[in-house]
Formats: C-alpha cells, structure tokens, sequence
C-alpha cells in the first residue's frame, strides 16, 4: 500500500510539470494572438441606441460631463456607433499597442456625426483600434465603410415615444433591413429594463457573418424599452 502511494506521487510530481508547462504554453500563444496588431477573425460593429444611453446617463446624473452632453443635447441621436471591434472566435484582443499612436484631431472632428463624442472616440481608437492593424485614418474610414453596410430598420429612426420590444423583435427588424443578415450574426444587448446596443458581425471586408460568442451573449429579457429619440 506504501509503494502503491509512493508510485501515485512520483507520477503526479512527473504528471504536474508537464501540465503546467501545456498550459504555460497555450496561455503564451494566446496572449502573442492577443498582442498582435491585424490578427484576429472578424469585426462587431456595436451600434448604441442614444436615448437609452442618455436616459442611464441621467439616473446617475452623469450628463453634466462635456462628452455626455455632446451626444445628450437636443440633436435628435437615434442609432450611433458606439465601435468597431477586432475579434477573435473566442474573445477579443484589446490595447494592441500601448501608449497607442496619436489620433488627429481632425479625424475626430470628421466622426462626429456618426460617434458623438470626442472621448469615445479616443476610446475606441485605444482599445480596439490598435488591434485593427490600420492606420487611425484607415480604421475610421473602416468604421463608416461599416456603417454604411447596415440599414437602420424605418420604424427606429425617428422614435417620437417610448416603444416596448422584445430582443426577437428588434433583430428581424434588422434582418428584414439587411439582406444577407442572418439571426445568428446579430445579438441585441440590454440592461435591466433598456435597449442598449444592436451588435452586428462583420468580415474583414464588411460582409455580414455568423458569429455564435455574440450570439449567445445577447441579452434574454423578455420585453425592453427603446426611450424616444430627443425632439422626436
């Protein structure tokens, strides 16, 4: 019985090196995947419902700061980009170069209409981005070329009351809008009683694509309010 416990210990102090080293491995080529400027899979474009992010904003009475007020004005935002992110199959990378290249400020001031505000934009410009393997100029011109694929369903233009949806109902609003979208390529997202974000699955080359990590991170609830949009 002694050698019998002898043996299991001999095997689990030979057994555990090797382990760690397999993990030490896998966890060194993910993170030089995750480090590496241009090597992901696919994009998600996020596109924020503006009064429900304004309408949150406000419960913290967060929107006397500069950028919030930007964006929570009385300029009438419905659906604005909130980013274009870089993603992996599983996971996503982020910060790929750190301190991140200069953003012109010209380009900032040239994405304002479609993200409303100067902070997000540097932000966005940061995290992901960087992660993009283009140029800040080229990115941005990604992110428009993005959003020029998606066609915003006619009834969530111009919101003039609050509406009650349900996720199923916002996203064949989109796929009857688009196309070649599929259910699987877009996930709604929600806090706990609002619309927050429709998030949308793009190649490299900004065709719509089947992503099912987004997929199935998409909000359950059963029904959610889409806040009007301002001077609606």
């Amino acid at each position: 019985m002694v050698g019998n416990v002898i043996k299991s210990m001999v095997s689990t102090a030979i057994a555990f090196p090797l382990v760690l080293a397999i993990l030490t491995g896998m966890v060194s080529a993910q993170d030089r995947r995750q480090n590496e400027a241009g090597n992901f899979d696919f994009y998600v474009l996020s596109l924020s419902w503006s009064p429900s992010y304004c309408a949150a904003s406000a419960e913290r009475g967060a929107n006397t700061d500069q950028s919030r007020q930007r964006q929570c004005g009385e300029r009438p935002y419905s659906f604005v980009v909130h980013g274009l992110w870089p993603q992996f199959e599983k996971g996503f990378p982020e910060f790929c170069q750190v301190p991140a290249p200069r953003l012109d400020r010209n380009i900032v001031s040239a994405m304002l209409d479609l993200m409303p505000s100067p902070r997000l934009i540097f932000h966005e410009w940061d995290r992901h981005g960087t992660c993009s393997g283009l140029s800040a100029r080229a990115f941005f011109e990604g992110v428009r070329k993005a959003r020029a694929v998606v066609n915003i369903p006619d009834e969530y233009l111009d919101l003039a009351a609050p509406r009650v949806v349900t996720p199923d109902e916002v996203e064949e609003a989109f796929v009857k809008a688009n196309p070649g979208l599929s259910r699987a390529a877009i996930a709604v997202t929600c806090d706990s009683k609002r619309l927050n974000e429709v998030r949308i699955c793009l190649s490299k080359d900004f065709r719509f694509r089947d992503c099912g990590e987004i997929d199935r991170r998409a909000c359950r609830r059963d029904k959610l309010v889409m806040p009007p949009v301002r001077g609606g």
